[in-house]
This record gives structure tokens, C-alpha cells and sequence, in this order.
């Protein structure tokens, strides 16, 4: 490698920051309050190495370097060098020996090949105040000067929040064993723009794809080191650049990426990003130093008492959401995904991390919440909180701000707990309902309850029903890692299992499971996969897994008879209920109010077709309710705004073994009754003739489900 100073370099302009191609050159522009001198490092393939060009920025404005370097194009690869004290009891770590990543890249090249030449400091111990002397170019990716503009990504669907239906995916895993996807688009963002991809997300019903991060990431040092990868990404390296590695052709993530929005959007479905704010690839203060570590740590991280680390993610570092350097990068980001992409919503990974500045106690008013929610691009995306980090002072479900959806994990646990008869019926009350006891008292709506049984981070639905453990042996920590408290439940055998009984009832349960999820009010998410009766073999932290364990398996929907074809379609039948059925989703949390009928809006039936009494609520042995919507008060709209009208519904969950007979409600209720989706078979299709006369026994066998039409 060589390198060469050059000190031709105009002033430009601070803002924006990045590297923008302007009339004769492009335009460099980086933050750091720590740097005394910072060097824009061009660098090209030579014939013996890496060659170096070296231009100094001279200007300094607002905390910024900048400059235009004349005669530089677009392609061009760049790094930074920071000249300044390296002091690691201040937090201080400049190091002009590593070249580093610019945080505004749009397009980011080559990966970490020398762990070792990447650290900042010399030894084992970061805190020595010695820096290493080792140059990390050759050793470290490099940001690329990228043109402005692309394809397309054609109108935005704008699906309503209450149509809205997500689906969480993983780029790679969803197509990288798909037969009908070409070989060279398999697990790329070409890939999930295929054709035969979009049908299948189209006949499923779903409005939005929710993509796990395409920020671009690096492995942790642990993991390099053992040989293994970080597969589902949530590590970012660069927080405006594309992961290069889903990309079919090297060098076009960018465009393959509006592609696949492009494609998504004709589909009318949207694009939501799963992004990482909270930490970052460079772990550790024992970890490397790539980009922000070197750039200004300070401005960056969170630090404790002399210069120590700082963790409420549990990855090692936390980015400081106090820091206006941060706030500026984060919103910088957003912007450009959003605008520039075509992105429809963000959801926010350990978001409690961006409402604690200065690692202090969580405010739903902290300023980077706020600057989210109140930026005049983002305010009209979707935007959705994962409410905890990695402390139990983190966890905040219910306490977000009014512009926030969340995650909401009080449903995932409660419907989990009372199909396996863990609970009693009265907290599934208000999650069916959209958890008014979170949202409605500061002004929310039930949509912005984000229902969910599975995601990525733990079981699949097969596995929560076929297994009572964790088995993460592959993941190389001794089973250490994950989470202990799953919910789950094996139904008598654990994991894979010959005996017909026990499948039969482990589906049985998948399909209640799936269909609470669907039928409650409330925005629900699916884990890709479970529409196919996909299994991770027990492992529930399939984090390191780029194999087979998290590739989705697409031969089973195809063999009529089998289990994942039965699963597809009954999942299909119930998002099809469920956009039909304005009364099971909508846009205001039911009071008892009287409808037009002269019936309250929502009535809690025994099994025998009477009105819960408030002593019912609290008998712990009660694991059967029956849910009666009267549709004619719907307070659902039709996307110009009007008010529609619905059917009256009755849903009946019984959880308990044995059989029960669920009266149906007087004729007060409705003249008649017709069973439109029925657990107990394998794709959902009703079991029961009708019409049913008011006043029937029902006969509900036992852990079914039941949605019954009402007709006045």
C-alpha cells in the first residue's frame, strides 16, 4: 500500500453531510468535534496493492470538515482519517493509522479481512491509552461515492393502519430456497421482487412487507473470530448504505433495492425497515474501530465514569440519543430512506434506547423521539417502537408517544398463555380488543397496538407448539443464549414426533394461535414462514444461523395434504375474514356504547350465552369467552373517509380440553347465527351447518376456536 498528500481541495459546503457529486468534483462533509485534522483517503487498485491519495479538509463549520475534491466521480472509493488526542478516559480515540467509514455512505465496499489491524488500541486492554500503530487499510470496508437518483419506486400504497396486515421477513432466508426463484436472485432484493414471490405475498393477504435490517451490518468480533456470521443483520456498519450482500449484482444495492420497492408498491403492498438506532457493529470498547469509534466516540456513545462503557442493549456499545450528532444521523437516515428509497415506515429496534439521553431514565418526549415524530417527511410513514432495550428499567410497553405504534409483547404473551391454559381469560380481553389499558388514555388508537405470537427472535409457531425448551446448541454458546421464558408447550412429545395425536393437536393450537392473532383488533404481524409450518429445530436466537435452520422451506405449501399446505391455506381463509370484516378492526376502542341496534357495541357471553358478570372476570378457572361485535355501530372508514357497515360477529375461544356447549346469544342479539371459520378443521372451513337459531347449544370441542356471522 502507498499513500500520497495532496492538497488540492476546495472549501465547499458543510451540509448536507456525505459525499455528494457536484459540478467538478464531489463534495466531502463529516462530523467530529474531537478531530484537529481530518483527511479524506481516495483509494484505487494498484498494481502491487492499495493506493492511497490523501487530501486534507480544511474548513471546519458548525463541527463539520468539509471540502470538494476536484476531478472526483462517482465509484470512487473513500475513507477518513481523524488526526486528534487519543484519550480513552475521556472517551477520546482518534487514530490516524485506521481508515474510516464515513456514517453517511450510501453505498459501502469490501468487508472486515483483519480483525487485528482494525483495533484502536494497542494490547489487550482498551483502556491502556496506547494506540496501535497498525494501519487498517486493506483490512476494513470502504464507503463509494454514490450518484443521487434511480429508478422509480412508483406511488406509495398508503394502506390505512387498520387494513394494515405485516409480515416480517429476512431478504436472504425468504427466497434462498425458493425452486421458482432464478438461482442468481435467490436471498436478494431482486429476489423477494420476483414475480412468483409478490403472488405469494398477495395471496396471503398481507399489506406490508417488514424487512429485518438492510442497513448495512458486519459480523461481531466473537462471531468472525469462531467462523460464523451474523445473519439476521441487526449490527449496523453504515446507516444510509443498502446491505451489499443481498444485492444480485455487487455494486447495485441501491438499485435493486428500489426495485424491489418499485415491485412491492404495484403490488400495493409497503416496505417497512427494521432499524437498528440503539448500538452498532463496533461492539466494545475492546472492539473495533470502523467508523464512529474513531470519527468521535464522544459525539456517538454513550461512556461511563472514566471513559468506561456504557450497555443497555447488550451488544456492547449505545449510541447516546442525547447527542445532536446522533439525532442528526438517525434523522438524516430516516430521511433518506423514506424519501429518497421509497420506504413506508420504520420499526425501531430496542426503541426505549432513543428516549434515555444520556443513559438516563426513559422520557416518551426525548428529543430524538420527538424529532422523528414531529419531522414533516416522517410524521407521514409508519412508525412503530420495539418498547424495551436490554434493562428492566427499558421495558415501556404502553408509554411511547401518541404518533407511536408499537410492538405489543403483553399480547404475545397472554394469547400464548391462554391456549396452553396458563392464564385465565381476563387480561385476553382487553388484548383482543386492541389493549386499551396501554393505548387509549393518552389519546392512541387500537391500530397502534402491534399484535404479534412469534418474530424473529424466538420460536416459529411450529416450534412454540412442538417445543418446551430452547435447543440453541448450534448457535456455539452452549445453549446459553435466547430466551428461557418461551410460553411454550410440546403437547407431550418434544420436538419432531411420529404420533398422529400429538400432531394433530399441535396443529390444532398453531391454527388458534394464528387466528387470535388475526381476528383481534389491532395491527397484526406475522413471522414469514409460519404460514408454511416452517421450524428452526427448536433454536429460538437463530441470529448466526445462514443455513437451512432459518431458510424458509417452500416444498411443503405445494404437496396438498400436508401440514404446511393445510397451514397456508388456513391462513389465507382468516387475513380474507379478517379484510372483510371492518368490525374486527377498527379505528376506535369499543366503550359499551349502544349501536343503532340499541345493543352495546361489545358484550363478554359465558358458554352459556349470558353477559359476564363482574365475578366471572376473576374465577382463574375460566378458559372459555365468547366476544359478540355488534357491526352495526361500526366505527371502521372506507379510504375517502366514510363510515361502513359490517355484519354482527361472534368469536368463541375455548382453550380448555374437554368439550364445552356454547349457547348462542337470545334473539335480542340476532335472528340468526353462520359459522364462517372453525379451528377444529384443518383449513379453517366451517364445520357446522347453517343457520343457527338463537338460543342453540353449540358444540365446541375442546382448544377450538369459533367466528360465527350474525344476521339481525
Amino acid at each position: 500500500m502507498t499513500a500520497e498528500v495532496d492538497t488540492q481541495v476546495l472549501a465547499g459546503r458543510p451540509f448536507p453531510l456525505g459525499a455528494h457529486p457536484e459540478p467538478g468534483g464531489v463534495r466531502f462533509a463529516v462530523a467530529s468535534a474531537s478531530a484537529e485534522a481530518v483527511e479524506v483517503c481516495l483509494v484505487e487498485d494498484g498494481p502491487t496493492g492499495l493506493v492511497e491519495r490523501r487530501y486534507e479538509l480544511t474548513q471546519r463549520t458548525f463541527g463539520v470538515w468539509h471540502g470538494l475534491i476536484p476531478g472526483v466521480t462517482p465509484g470512487q472509493r473513500y475513507g477518513y482519517r481523524v488526526h486528534g488526542p487519543y484519550e480513552p478516559y475521556r472517551g477520546v480515540r482518534c487514530n490516524p493509522a485506521k481508515i474510516l467509514l464515513d456514517p453517511y455512505a450510501r453505498r459501502i465496499s469490501g468487508t472486515v479481512t483483519d480483525l487485528d489491524a482494525t483495533l484502536g488500541h494497542l494490547g489487550e486492554d482498551p483502556m491502556s491509552g496506547i494506540p496501535s500503530a497498525v494501519d487498517s487499510l486493506g483490512s476494513v470496508p470502504l464507503s463509494v461515492v454514490t450518484a443521487p437518483g434511480g429508478p422509480d419506486t412508483g406511488p406509495r400504497p398508503e394502506v390505512p393502519w387498520e387494513e394494515t396486515v405485516v409480515y416480517e421477513l429476512h431478504v436472504r432466508g425468504f427466497t434462498q430456497r425458493h425452486p421458482a426463484v432464478p438461482p442468481h436472485l435467490r436471498g436478494t432484493y431482486l429476489g423477494v421482487a420476483h414475480p412468483v414471490v409478490i403472488e405469494h405475498l398477495v395471496r396471503l393477504g398481507v399489506t406490508a412487507v417488514e424487512l429485518l435490517p438492510v442497513h448495512s451490518f458486519a459480523d461481531e468480533p466473537a462471531l468472525a473470530r469462531a467462523g460464523r456470521h451474523n445473519y439476521w443483520g441487526y449490527s449496523t456498519l453504515g446507516f444510509l448504505a443498502p446491505h451489499a450482500g443481498y444485492a444480485s449484482e455487487p455494486g447495485r444495492e441501491v438499485e435493486e433495492f428500489r426495485e424491489m420497492v418499485s415491485a412491492l408498491h404495484a403490488a400495493g403492498i409497503e416496505v417497512l425497515l427494521d432499524v437498528v438506532f440503539n448500538h452498532t457493529c463496533e461492539g466494545g470498547l475492546d472492539g473495533p474501530t470502523l467508523s464512529f469509534r474513531g470519527l468521535d466516540a464522544p459525539a456517538y456513545y454513550l461512556h461511563g465514569p472514566g471513559g468506561g462503557g456504557f450497555d443497555l442493549t447488550g451488544c456492547g456499545n449505545t449510541l447516546d440519543a442525547g447527542s445532536p450528532t446522533v439525532v442528526r444521523l438517525v434523522t438524516d437516515s430516516l430521511r433518506y430512506w423514506a424519501g429518497e428509497l421509497g420506504v413506508d415506515g420504520f420499526r425501531f429496534d430496542l426503541a426505549s434506547v432513543l428516549g434515555r439521553p444520556g443513559g438516563g431514565g426513559f422520557d416518551p418526549h426525548a428529543g430524538l423521539l420527538t424529532a422523528i415524530a414531529t419531522d414533516p417527511l416522517l410524521c407521514q410513514r409508519k412508525l412503530i417502537a420495539e418498547p424495551w432495550d436490554a434493562t428492566g428499567e427499558g421495558y415501556k410497553v404502553g408509554d411511547f408517544g401518541v404518533q407511536w405504534a408499537e410492538w405489543n409483547g403483553r399480547f404475545r404473551d397472554t394469547v400464548r398463555d391462554f391456549w396452553r391454559t396458563s392464564t385465565d381469560v381476563r387480561d385476553l380481553a382487553y388484548r383482543l380488543t386492541g389493549s386499551s389499558d396501554l393505548y387509549a388514555d393518552d389519546g392512541r388508537r387500537p391500530w397502534q397496538s402491534v399484535n404479534f405470537v412469534t418474530a424473529h427472535d424466538g420460536f416459529t409457531l411450529r416450534d412454540l407448539v412442538s417445543y418446551n425448551d430452547k435447543h440453541n446448541e448450534a448457535n456455539g454458546e452452549d445453549n446459553r443464549d435466547g430466551a428461557n421464558d418461551n410460553r411454550s408447550w410440546n403437547h407431550g412429545v418434544e420436538g419432531e414426533t411420529a404420533d398422529g395425536t400429538v400432531l394433530a393437536l399441535r396443529a390444532r393450537q398453531a391454527r388458534n394461535l394464528m387466528s387470535s392473532l388475526l381476528l383481534a383488533t389491532g395491527v397484526p404481524m406475522l413471522t414469514a414462514g409460519d404460514e408454511l409450518w416452517r421450524t428452526q429445530g427448536g433454536n429460538n436466537n437463530a441470529y448466526c444461523q445462514d443455513n437451512e435452520i432459518s431458510w424458509l422451506d417452500w416444498t411443503g405449501p405445494t404437496l396438498p395434504g400436508s401440514p404446511a399446505f393445510a397451514m397456508l391455506s388456513f391462513t389465507r381463509r382468516v387475513i380474507a375474514l379478517r379484510r372483510q370484516c371492518p368490525a374486527l378492526r377498527q379505528t376506535e376502542f369499543f366503550e359499551g356504547r349502544a349501536t343503532p341496534e340499541d345493543e352495546p357495541d361489545l358484550v363478554w357471553l359465558r358458554p352459556d350465552g349470558q353477559e359476564m358478570a363482574e365475578t366471572d372476570w376473576f374465577d382463574g378457572s375460566r378458559h372459555s369467552l365468547g366476544m359478540w361485535i355488534d357491526g352495526a355501530d361500526c366505527r371502521s372508514h372506507t379510504r375517502s373517509g366514510e363510515l361502513v357497515e359490517d355484519h354482527s360477529w361472534l368469536l368463541v375461544l375455548h382453550a380448555d380440553p374437554a368439550p364445552v356447549e356454547f349457547v348462542l346469544p337470545g334473539p335480542e342479539y340476532a335472528r340468526c347465527f353462520e359459522q364462517v371459520l372453525d379451528t377444529g378443521s384443518p383449513d379453517g372451513a366451517p364445520t357446522l351447518p347453517g343457520p343457527l337459531a338463537p338460543g342453540t347449544p353449540l358444540p365446541v370441542p375442546g382448544r377450538t376456536l369459533m367466528l360465527l356471522r350474525a344476521t339481525r
